[in-house]
């Protein structure tokens, strides 16, 4: 625990801004960035905060989650889901880490001479102050309690330098103090590229959730009687935006939940708070045609959240969990076929269906994969714009907390869940509904009278929000850790054969015990057997693939890996990762 006092020293001794090496050094040369000769003007304010920009992410994936089969990826999660993380393999809690805090607070320190207005001033100390709360609460949520620090520190801060971690309450009390401020003095500026008023009420709305169940479903912190004042700041930040009518859900049916993740110009959708632009002119592009086979496909549990069409539970029907990949995707959410590969699906340009890898699965992603050839032209050469706050999402915090606080009634799902239904004509979440087993499996910490319909949020909020970065969180907060040890699934294989993926009739893939045991598809022509892609479940020396067939020779798709290497999730434990032993020992 004594080297874990000393760790931050080298860090942020490291971290100072003469030896940073990102963009803002490469326009504004060392010896002249100084307190004397800038910080002088509202511009250097912004010319200061424009560079923090990058530290905004959006996210395409939900990888480390349960909504994800399986990810090739090397991942600490992955690695202590199976026992095998230490502080001597973790990564994080690096000099580049704590570097971002030391350049917010550089700016925050040197703020005595600027000439302006308290209103332009306060805009950019806003700005400042979201990005340290987002900094902050991102390591607490990683590392629970963790070093606070409110100002720049230099060699000879020592007793600052040595001390250790401060509480996990301390340190929310100030990003909450820092989300406050910035919600109230960010200005409502129009422009949804640029940090408003609004993407930092979702913010402090988001930390305010996360905090409030965190307190709530974690008896470990002995502080579930604070969990309320969170939600109640939740749900008045939420509400603010919802009351300053500038949002709204847009688009009809799925190609209006498709348009949010695939268009070259979210400039004019009013459901953007904040989005990220991308532009070929201005050559600036990303990756998100990687979701579609690349190192990761989704999991039969994301997919079996979807609701049918009627609104009803697909997992109620009998039978429901045999059904193979074009009998799952019948009369479903149409949110399903926007975010899964589904059964005859074509990339635009190409001519025949693509399918997912039964190695990863079968169930590949679809949402964010760019429609238009031109918009999707290769490596960080895509051209579609991707949300960083949407107001879809503010719905979301709006009911639950609502929900959470026992408050909840059926104008408030009318205003929210229901809002988001009504987009791809999905019937109405009710007041009354029951508790689906499903769901009530997936999270036994729910109770009280208000339990059925704060399940029903959290499916919604699975399924409006996959594949876009909250769902491990949403699994941490919630207290349902041992979802992650599950042996994720992917398709039903009915018997090994040929299969038909495509729903015209014709056989697409074979899936074979091994190369040499082809009489399940001996009835198939020449021709059939040339155009199939072939799995098998062992090669020709009886060496295992890496899936199986969860009974044998048929069932779910399952991953050999867990099978041989079983994921457990320790309670509290795995909630936080371990400091790098590298780190913690640098001034032994």
């Amino acid at each position: 625990m004594k080297a874990r006092k000393y760790i931050l020293a080298l860090f942020l001794i490291a971290g100072s801004l003469s030896g940073c090496n990102d963009d803002f050094m490469n326009k504004f040369p060392e010896t002249s960035l100084s307190p004397e000769n800038f910080f002088n003007t509202v511009s250097d304010l912004e010319v200061y905060t424009n560079n923090m920009y990058g530290l905004l992410s959006y996210s395409y994936d939900d990888v480390f989650s349960d909504n994800i089969s399986i990810y090739t990826g090397g991942s600490s999660i992955d690695n202590m889901l199976r026992g095998k993380l230490t502080p001597d393999n973790v990564g994080g809690w690096t000099k580049s880490t704590w570097g971002t805090l030391y350049k917010i607070n550089f700016m925050l320190a040197h703020l005595d001479k600027v000439q302006g207005t308290a209103e332009d001033i306060n805009h950019f100390v806003g700005i400042a102050r979201l990005h340290r709360a987002r900094f902050y609460y991102g390591m607490v949520k990683t590392y629970g309690d963790v070093p606070l620090y409110s100002q720049p520190l230099g060699t000879g801060d020592t007793e600052l330098l040595y001390k250790g971690r401060d509480s996990r309450a301390e340190v929310v009390d100030f990003i909450m103090a820092d989300l406050d401020f910035a919600a109230k003095n960010i200005k409502a500026i129009t422009s949804r590229t640029k940090i408003n008023k609004y993407a930092a009420l979702q913010e402090l709305a988001r930390v305010a959730l996360y905090e409030g169940t965190y307190r709530k479903y974690h008896s470990e912190l002995k502080l579930e009687s604070t969990a309320n004042a969170f939600f109640d700041k939740a749900l008045a930040a939420a509400n603010e935006i919802i009351t300053s009518k500038l949002f709204e859900i847009t688009g009809n049916g799925a190609e209006g939940y498709r348009a949010l993740f695939v268009s070259g110009n979210l400039a004019p959708n009013k459901e953007m708070i904040l989005y990220r632009d991308f532009d070929k002119p201005i050559g600036v592009g990303n990756n998100s045609h990687t979701v579609l086979n690349w190192q990761w496909s989704l999991s039969r549990a994301l997919a079996d959240s979807y609701l049918k069409i009627d609104g009803t539970s697909a997992t109620s029907d009998p039978g429901y969990y045999k059904k193979g990949f074009i009998e799952m995707f019948a009369d479903r959410d149409p949110r399903m076929a926007e975010t899964f590969v589904y059964p005859n699906f074509i990339v635009p340009g190409d001519k025949n269906p693509t399918f997912a890898k039964i190695t990863f699965g079968g169930l590949a992603q679809l949402k964010f994969y760019p429609r238009e050839v031109d918009l999707r032209q290769g490596w960080n050469l895509n051209y579609t714009d991707l949300p960083i706050y949407r107001y879809a999402e503010t719905l979301l915090i709006y009911a639950e907390t609502k929900a959470e606080l026992g408050t909840i009634n059926q104008a408030d799902l009318d205003l929210s869940i229901n809002k988001l239904r009504d987009r791809v004509n999905m019937p109405h979440l009710k007041l009354d509904v029951t508790v689906d087993p499903f769901l009530e499996e997936q999270y036994p910490l729910v109770n009280g009278d208000k339990k059925a319909v704060l399940l029903e949020i959290r499916r919604e909020r699975r399924v409006e929000l996959a594949c876009e970065g909250f769902r491990y969180d949403d699994v941490k907060r919630w207290g349902a850790g041992r979802l992650l040890e599950k042996s994720f699934e992917g398709i039903y294989i009915p018997a090994l054969g040929a299969i038909d993926l495509s729903g015209d009739g014709e056989p697409d893939i074979a899936v074979l015990e091994s190369p040499t045991q082809l009489d399940p598809i001996s009835n198939l022509t020449e021709d059939q057997k040339k155009k199939l892609v072939y799995y098998y479940l062992k090669d020709k020396d009886g060496k295992f693939d890496t899936f199986y067939l969860s009974e044998g020779d048929k069932g779910n798709v399952r991953f050999r890996i867990d099978l041989e290497d079983p994921k457990k999730f320790e309670t509290p434990k795995y909630y936080y990762l371990p400091l790098p032993y590298d780190n913690t020992s640098v001034n032994n």
